[in-house]
């Protein structure tokens, strides 16, 4: 198999999840997890409505980062699998994954019929 389109397709989405992924909050260095930005106002707020919007949109952003951070960690192990030779092959089975469920999913673990 020619990984050479899987890598640059790889390469691209995690570009682009990079850039969501930092829009949204900020890297851990230590850990390298992803945490929503503080909020840009850190005074105590006393109208329980202001403090409320930010609260939800704190769980909106953190739900959002573990998403994205997901699909990228995803990413990232593709792009290891290329390096070390074993991209394309089935996590539970050790078969080779569906070019047609690479090409869809270029991240894709699993062969069509272990999909979760």
């Amino acid at each position: 198999m020619n990984t050479n389109q899987f890598k640059i397709k790889l390469e691209e989405e995690k570009a682009l999840l990079e850039q969501e992924l930092g829009r949204l909050g900020i890297k851990d260095p230590e850990t390298g997890n992803w945490n929503p930005n503080p909020s840009e106002n850190t005074e105590i707020e006393s109208d329980p409505i202001d403090m409320g919007d930010r609260d939800e949109d704190f769980t909106i952003s953190s739900s959002k980062i573990e998403e994205l951070e997901f699909r990228y960690n995803d990413v990232l192990s593709a792009l290891q699998k290329i390096e070390n030779g074993s991209y394309g092959f089935c996590e539970v089975s050790g078969e080779e994954i569906e070019e047609d469920r690479l090409l869809a999913n270029p991240a894709a673990r699993t062969c069509k019929a272990h999909m979760n």
